[in-house]
């Protein structure tokens, strides 16, 4: 008989809460080689990252990939690390503290915000149980993935709710599943470029790269490379370019197969070659700088566009824990939890009366607490 996870502390007088998960990709512990293979390994063994047949894959994963990719990973997470550990990490804690600040100045309810990685830690798990911990009996999941993709936003719901499958008693659960159209973000996005603009000039041209997906995966029904490339449109429309004035590229593909194209590599070095002077470089498919952004774009990119006759090229930061992003995400939340109590602004009183009728009426069937 299969037994199902509860709580020991389990308390009928506790005022039930709503829980805001944030989840993003995952980082290793440390910018060494260990580290990396067991990240990798975490990583890649992924049924949606990697569709390879399982035998198949096995035996190149552990055969070839974590054997050579480690250490070179480790070279390029060494580049990034600061005193803070993990650029990915620490700007991910950011934004859940100063979000959790704004939507508890803003709303009266319990509203608490935890933060999980699909790979490496925190877990997901440990999310989990720290918002079950705190009394959480709603829980929004709000993936740092503008545009959905499989191998990203449907990897995560496939990890959450095989977790939350286990569990006795489930919290209601609501999940975003991609905000690439979203008003707020997309002015985000355009002030995040003017911004950059009025401090550095504009170059000659702007270039928006997303994280690459394999082509079949586009083919097989994978609605990422439409995200992206409305992302782009608007937020060009917002700044008012011509269609000549900005550019979707596609970044970070991994083996033999083919990728979304153009790829920014394969393009810049086509630049290069052009005599192109100084261009920017936004990524907005990611929400938090990380080892793609400031690695493969801010150095190894920069540096590939140089070396082929181009100018300079300037990377534009990621959102972090800006203010308009703070205030996009935090209406992000109030629009997914629409209906639900705590952020009614339910009268702290009368949750706690309800609350301790729900402990008399638990006493009298022989509950202990």
């Amino acid at each position: 008989m299969q037994r199902f996870e509860g709580r020991d502390d389990y308390r009928h007088d506790e005022v039930p809460g709503l829980g805001i998960l944030i989840t993003n990709l995952g980082t290793p512990d440390e910018p060494t080689a260990p580290a990396l293979r067991r990240y990798l390994g975490e990583f890649l063994w992924d049924r949606r990252v990697v569709e390879v047949p399982r035998p198949l894959w096995w035996l190149i994963l552990n055969g070839v990939v974590l054997r050579t990719r480690p250490a070179k990973s480790a070279e390029a997470y060494a580049r990034v690390w600061t005193d803070r550990g993990s650029p990915l990490l620490y700007h991910c804690e950011d934004i859940v503290e100063n979000l959790e600040k704004k939507l508890k100045q803003r709303f009266r309810g319990k509203v608490t915000l935890a933060l999980g990685m699909r790979y490496g830690k925190p877990s997901l798990e440990s999310a989990l149980e720290s918002l079950r911990d705190r009394g959480v009996r709603r829980l929004l999941v709000l993936p740092l993935y503008p545009q959905y993709a499989s191998s990203t936003t449907g990897s995560t719901f496939e990890k959450i709710t095989g977790i939350l499958s286990q569990w006795r008693w489930m919290p209601e659960f609501r999940m975003v599943t991609s905000y690439h159209d979203d008003v707020g973000y997309v002015q985000a996005l355009a002030n995040s470029i003017r911004e950059h603009w009025y401090r550095n000039g504009r170059g000659e041209r702007l270039m928006f790269s997303f994280h690459g997906i394999p082509r079949f995966t586009f083919l097989a029904g994978d609605p990422y490379h439409c995200h992206c490339h409305k992302t782009a449109r608007l937020v060009a429309e917002k700044l008012g370019l011509s269609d000549d004035e900005w550019h979707v590229c596609f970044q970070s593909r991994f083996g033999k197969a083919e990728w979304l194209k153009p790829y920014t590599d394969e393009t810049l070095e086509h630049w290069g070659r052009e005599g192109v002077g100084d261009i920017d470089v936004a990524c907005p498919g990611f929400p938090a700088d990380c080892l793609e952004t400031l690695d493969e774009i801010a150095y190894e990119n920069a540096e590939l566009f140089e070396s082929h006759g181009g100018g300079k090229l300037r990377y534009i930061p990621a959102l972090n824990s800006s203010e308009d992003h703070l205030h996009m995400l935090q209406e992000l939340v109030t629009r997914h939890a629409a209906g639900w109590p705590e952020l009614n602004r339910i009268s702290d009183d009368q949750a706690e009366a309800d609350a301790q009728k729900s402990l008399g009426l638990a006493r009298r069937l022989g509950a202990k607490q």
